[in-house]
């Protein structure tokens, strides 16, 4: 028997729901850089499966997408290892789903799954999401009770880790539990939001800030994903961090980590470790011109978290960020000295570092004028309450 025939025969005894969960798993090792012997052929056949739409993520079963409905604006398609705050990985939702019906629940995912197929397929789209609120409460309870203790968190890892390598996955399992809690408060808050935030100016900030603050109220656990939420409406996303900057007494990192919005530095970072991994992918796949756009947006987070946050080499954040920009650096070295040293390579061109420019060295010196200006008028402000 052939070897494709093979591989189709071992494919097809497997559940869709395990196929797809399989090649969630080849993918998130894919793209950690690890080499699978005899990967690529079952890649093939599960990529042809999935992706005839052209779709770039499996799409999961109807009864578990009904299920996950809530998260799906939390959702991110990234390495499942790295720390995303705020967000959940695509790829856990199949392994998490699977010790759901299998383990945690089986009787009552059965009967979950029987009821949703038939009121979809009657075309009764407000009787499934009833049906998914419904089992949603069971699932909540449940969880409650399976992961409330140290003894009973160790045994649901265990579970996880038969459906996934991904250590992650329990992680994004705490988090689903906090979103479904508060998945009410959260939509009432994401309807709140502007459509888009063009210009997150302070008047923007302000009112963002606003509507932060009334929900951390009662909300403070999922505060967080509101942040996503909000990062989701930004055209430059590491703006989220004007959330933080503004409401700290300096721009010093330590100042602005004493902030109830701190959070949204990390939040960047963990963005830009996003970045980086993309950009290795992109590399990989020999797609340069996708690699100089994920570079450059990676170039300006870097120069705009410098300029923004004074002293930042003294912080965790900076020491953090230094060692991602030493890993990009170690991505696009390689890359270049693919070639012979006398053919530039785009990748190197100092435009991609458009801050060092005339143009962006001069608006270097903006900011930090108009910081200081603002920090005056701040002092000036308490000299004369004190007098």
């Amino acid at each position: 028997m052939a070897l494709a025939d093979r591989i189709q025969e071992f494919l097809q005894r497997l559940s869709p729901v395990t196929r797809g969960t399989l090649l969630t798993e080849l993918e998130r090792l894919e793209i950690c850089g690890a080499e699978i012997p005899g990967a690529a052929p079952v890649l093939e056949k599960l990529r042809a499966e999935f992706r005839k739409d052209g779709s770039t993520q499996i799409r999961v079963s109807n009864p578990s997408r009904y299920f996950f409905a809530p998260l799906e604006p939390l959702l991110i398609d990234a390495d499942p290892e790295h720390a995303n705050s705020g967000r959940i990985s695509r790829g856990s939702l199949a392994p998490i789903w699977e010790w759901i019906s299998r383990d945690l629940l089986p009787t009552m995912a059965r009967d979950y799954i029987k009821e949703i197929n038939d009121l979809i397929a009657s075309d009764n789209q407000r009787g499934a999401r009833k049906a998914a609120a419904t089992f949603q409460v069971k699932v909540v309870k449940s969880l409650e009770n399976t992961i409330g203790s140290p003894d009973a968190a160790t045994q649901t890892r265990a579970k996880l880790a038969a459906y996934t390598t991904a250590r992650s996955a329990y992680d994004d399992l705490v988090k689903m539990l906090a979103v479904i809690r508060a998945q009410e408060a959260l939509a009432k808050f994401n309807e709140g939001l502007p459509d888009r935030i063009a210009k997150f100016d302070d008047a923007q900030v302000a009112k963002i800030a606003s509507l932060l603050d009334a929900f951390a109220k009662k909300n403070a656990e999922v505060l967080p994903f509101a942040l996503t939420l909000v990062a989701r409406r930004l055209k430059t996303p590491w703006e989220l961090i004007r959330l933080a900057t503004k409401a700290a007494p300096s721009k010093n990192a330590s100042d602005i980590a004493a902030t109830p919005y701190a959070i949204t530095v990390t939040m960047v970072l963990d963005r830009l470790d996003n970045r980086r991994t993309t950009l290795r992918v992109a590399l990989k796949n020999n797609r340069v011109l996708v690699a100089k756009e994920i570079l450059t947006e990676i170039y300006d987070t870097e120069y705009a978290l410098r300029v923004r946050i004074d002293r930042l080499d003294e912080s965790e954040w900076g020491q953090r960020l230094d060692r991602l920009i030493d890993a990009i650096a170690t991505l696009v070295a390689l890359e270049i000295s693919r070639f012979p040293e006398k053919i530039g390579h785009v990748l190197g061109s100092r435009s991609l570092r458009s801050h060092q420019s005339l143009s962006g060295r001069l608006t270097y010196l903006a900011w930090k004028g108009r910081d200081a200006l603002a920090e005056g008028a701040a002092f000036c402000r308490k000299l004369v309450r004190a007098a």
